[in-house]
């Protein structure tokens, strides 16, 4: 897991965005990098499921 605080990949994502990014922009960046940062922290806690299992879970998500 990255030692970047959650500070820190706020201002490096916001520097990557373009001068014209509103603020809404930013906040985007921010929710979609907390997501994939969550999403490696349930990996790394072997919180996952195998890819045979999602696939046969998949028809039963949206079948309503």
């Amino acid at each position: 897991m990255s030692t970047t605080t959650a500070k820190q990949l706020a201002r490096e994502a916001i520097e990557q965005l373009p001068e014209s990014a509103t603020v809404q922009d930013v906040i985007e960046e921010i929710r979609i990098l907390a997501a994939i940062r969550d999403g490696e922290a349930a990996a790394d806690a072997g919180r996952v499921k195998p890819h045979d299992e999602v696939a046969q879970l998949l028809p039963t998500w949206t079948s309503k």
